[in-house]
C-alpha cells in the first residue's frame, strides 16, 4: 500500500516537538495554572494582606527618615532633651516596622508554600492525565527527566515567583514615596557656570536614576549569558542526576558484567559537562560581581557627595543633609532593584521557561491527533469487537515519515468477546508500536482502530509497572484491594504458579525488585484473572520467560473463556494452546506476501 504525506503535515508533524513559548505566552501559561488552582483564592487573601503590610512598612520607612532631621539637628546643637526625645520616636517607630517585619515575613512564607502547593498539584494533574505523559516521551528532550521539572523546578519557580514579586511590589512603593522626599529636599537648587546660573529641580533624584540607571546597564552588558547558562546548567544537572540513579538501579548486572569502568566513564563525561557550565557561571557571575560589588561600595558615599552641593550652600542643616542622605539610598535601592536582582532573575526565567514549555508540551498532547498523520481511534461503548482498519504505525513521534513505519498486511482483523489473535511480524518490526497505539499512547500513523470502553480492556506489557505497596494493592491495582476477596487473592496466585506466595499478600516490600521476571508477568496474569476483563491485549509477555511458566500461564489465559484475547508477539506457546487466528505487522514499505497455513508469512 502506497502512502503518501504532504509538505504541509510533514511541516505540521514536526512542529509538534517544538513546544517553546516566548516569555509573554510563558507568562501567560503559568498563570493560567494558578488561575484554575484551588489555592487561587488563598494566594488573592495573601496578596492582598502583603499589599497592606508594604504599604504600611513603606509608610514607617518615610516616618523614620523624617525623623533623621530633628535627631542630627539635636546632635548638631548638643540638645539632650531633644535628643532623648528623638530616641522614644525612634524605639516607636522602630518597634511598629519590626512587627511589620515579622508579619510580612510570615506571608512571604505562607504566600510560598501556597505557591508551590499550586503549581506542583497542577503540573502533577497535567502529567498524569491518561496517556499524557506516555505520548510526551516520544518527544526528544522535553520528555527527558521529568522528575526534575515536576519537583527542583516547580519549586524554584513557586519560591523565587514568590520571592522576585514581593520584592518588585516593594521596590516600586519604596520609589513612589521616596522620590518625592527626594525631589523636595533638592527643589531649589541652581548650579552657577561661568556666570550663569542654572536651575535643576530634583537634581538628587536624576543624580539617583543615572546611578542606579548606569549600574542597571552596564549588568545587563556584562551577565547577558546568565539566563542561558542556567537553563543549561539546569538540564546538565538532571542528566547527571539520571545517570546515578539508573547506575544506583542496576549495580548488580553492571557489577556482574565488570562495567564499573565503563559508568565511571559515562558519569564523569556527566561531571564534566555539568562542571563546564559551571565554569562559565562562575566567570559570568565574576564579570558581574566587578559592576554589583563596584556600584555597592561607591553607594556607601555617592549619596553625600551628592547631596553636599546643597548642605554647603546652606540650604540644608546636618540634619536636613542625613535625611537627604537616607532618602537618595532608598531611590537608589529601589531603583537597583533589577540590578541586585540580576542573577536571580536570570535563575527564575530559566525555570518558569523548562516549566511553562513542560506544561505546555503535556497540553499539547491532548491535541497531536489532530495535525492529519494519527491514528483514527475510536473508543465507544458501542463498540463490541476490537477492529484494525488499514492500520500503519510510523516508527517516529510526529508522524513525518509514514513509509518507514509498519502496516498490518491484513487490510481488516477483528476479534469479538471469547475469540483470540496473534499479531506476529518479521524481525525489525516494532510490535509493542502497535500495542501502544491500541491503548492510545502512541497516536501517530494512519488507518482506524476501533476499540470498546476502557474500563472492559486491560493491556498488559512485557515489562509493566508494580506500584509501591502490598502484593494485595499490587494484585488489584488500579482498583481497590477490598475489593477482592482472600479467596479471590489465593486462587489467582494458585492458578498462576504462585501459591507460595498466598501467605505474602499483606507484606509490603520492593515487588519489582524481589520478584523476577517469571514471577513479575505471573503476577500479570494473575492481575487480569481478578480484573475479569472483557478484553485483554498482551505485548509479547511470555518472551523470555521458563517453558513451565509458558505453559502455565498461557493455560491460564485459555481458561478465561469469555475474554477476548489479543496477543502481540511471536509466542509459539500461545499459538499451540489457544489456537488464535494470525494477524501480521510487515514493513510499511514491503510487498504483500499471501500466509502460510500455519500463521507465518513466506
Amino acid at each position: 500500500m502506497a502512502t503518501t504525506v504532504t509538505d504541509d503535515q510533514r511541516k505540521s508533524a514536526a512542529n509538534l516537538s517544538g513546544f517553546d513559548l516566548d516569555f509573554p505566552a510563558q507568562l501567560r501559561m503559568m498563570g493560567s495554572a494558578f488561575w484554575t488552582s484551588p489555592v487561587r483564592n488563598r494566594l488573592i487573601l495573601l496578596s492582598i494582606a502583603l499589599l497592606t503590610v508594604i504599604l504600611l512598612t513603606a509608610y514607617g520607612q518615610i516616618r523614620l527618615n523624617e525623623w533623621n532631621a530633628p535627631f542630627y539637628n539635636a546632635l548638631e546643637r548638643r540638645d539632650l532633651d531633644a535628643f532623648i526625645h528623638q530616641l522614644e520616636v525612634f524605639a516607636i517607630i522602630a518597634g511598629l516596622l519590626l512587627l511589620l517585619n515579622v508579619i510580612q515575613t510570615w506571608l512571604n512564607q505562607m504566600t510560598a508554600l501556597n505557591m508551590r502547593e499550586g503549581l506542583a498539584k497542577d503540573m502533577v494533574d497535567q502529567w498524569l492525565k491518561p496517556g499524557r505523559a506516555a505520548r510526551l516521551a516520544g518527544f526528544g528532550t522535553i520528555s527527558i527527566n521529568p522528575d526534575q521539572r515536576l519537583h527542583d523546578d516547580v519549586r524554584n519557580l513557586a519560591e523565587s515567583s514568590t520571592a522576585l514579586s514581593i520584592g518588585l511590589v516593594n521596590a516600586t512603593i519604596i520609589l513612589v514615596s521616596f522620590i518625592g522626599v527626594l525631589w523636595s529636599l533638592s527643589a531649589g537648587f541652581a548650579i552657577t557656570i561661568s556666570g550663569n546660573t542654572y536651575a535643576i529641580p530634583g537634581y538628587m533624584v536624576w543624580a539617583a536614576i543615572f546611578y542606579a540607571g548606569s549600574a542597571s546597564l552596564l549588568s545587563n552588558l556584562v551577565g547577558y549569558r546568565l539566563v542561558g547558562l542556567n537553563a543549561e546548567r539546569y538540564s546538565k544537572e538532571a542528566e547527571l542526576r539520571f545517570s546515578l540513579m539508573r547506575a544506583s538501579e542496576n549495580l548488580a548486572a553492571i557489577a556482574l558484567a565488570r562495567g564499573e569502568k565503563n559508568e565511571r566513564r559515562r558519569i564523569g563525561i556527566d561531571i564534566d559537562a555539568v562542571l563546564g557550565v559551571i565554569r562559565g557561571l562562575a566567570m559570568a557571575l565574576t564579570h558581574l560581581t566587578w559592576v554589583s560589588a563596584g556600584y555597592g561600595w561607591l553607594a556607601v558615599v555617592a549619596p553625600i557627595l551628592i547631596a553636599a552641593p546643597v548642605y554647603f550652600s546652606g540650604n540644608l542643616t546636618f540634619g536636613g543633609l542625613m535625611m537627604a542622605v537616607g532618602a537618595f539610598n532608598q531611590v537608589n535601592t529601589a531603583l537597583r532593584w533589577y540590578i541586585d536582582n540580576f542573577g536571580p532573575i536570570a535563575s527564575w526565567k530559566a525555570t518558569l521557561q523548562r516549566v511553562s514549555v513542560f506544561r505546555n508540551a503535556l497540553i499539547q498532547m491532548d491535541s497531536v491527533e489532530q495535525h492529519g498523520l494519527a491514528i483514527d481511534l475510536q473508543r465507544s461503548v458501542e463498540n463490541e469487537k476490537i477492529r484494525l482498519q488499514s492500520v500503519i504505525i510510523c516508527r517516529d513521534a510526529g508522524g513525518q515519515d509514514v513509509e518507514r513505519g509498519f502496516r498490518l498486511r491484513e487490510n481488516e482483523v477483528g476479534i469479538g468477546p471469547g475469540e483470540r489473535l496473534m499479531i506476529n511480524g518479521e524481525q525489525g518490526v516494532n510490535r509493542r508500536l502497535l500495542f501502544a497505539a491500541m491503548a492510545g499512547l502512541w497516536p501517530w500513523g494512519q488507518g482506524r482502530i476501533e476499540m470498546p470502553e476502557q474500563s472492559d480492556t486491560l493491556f498488559i506489557a512485557q515489562h509493566g509497572y508494580l506500584p509501591a505497596g502490598s502484593l494485595r494493592e499490587i494484585l488489584a491495582y488500579p482498583r481497590a484491594p477490598q475489593r477482592f476477596t482472600d479467596a479471590d487473592y489465593l486462587a489467582a496466585l494458585i492458578a498462576c504458579g504462585l501459591g507460595e506466595m498466598t501467605s505474602r499478600l499483606d507484606e509490603n516490600i520492593r515487588w519489582d525488585k524481589k520478584l523476577d521476571s517469571d514471577e513479575q508477568a505471573s503476577i500479570r496474569i494473575a492481575n487480569a484473572l481478578l480484573l475479569k476483563p472483557k478484553f485483554v491485549v498482551i505485548d509479547d509477555l511470555l518472551e523470555g520467560l521458563e517453558k513451565q511458566t509458558q505453559d502455565t500461564l498461557a493455560q491460564v489465559l485459555n481458561g478465561m473463556e469469555g475474554a477476548a484475547i489479543i496477543y502481540i508477539g511471536r509466542s509459539e506457546t500461545f499459538l499451540s494452546v489457544l489456537a488464535p487466528a494470525v494477524a501480521h505487522l510487515d514493513h510499511a514499505s514491503q510487498k504483500e506476501t499471501s500466509p502460510k497455513p500455519d500463521g507465518t508469512s513466506q
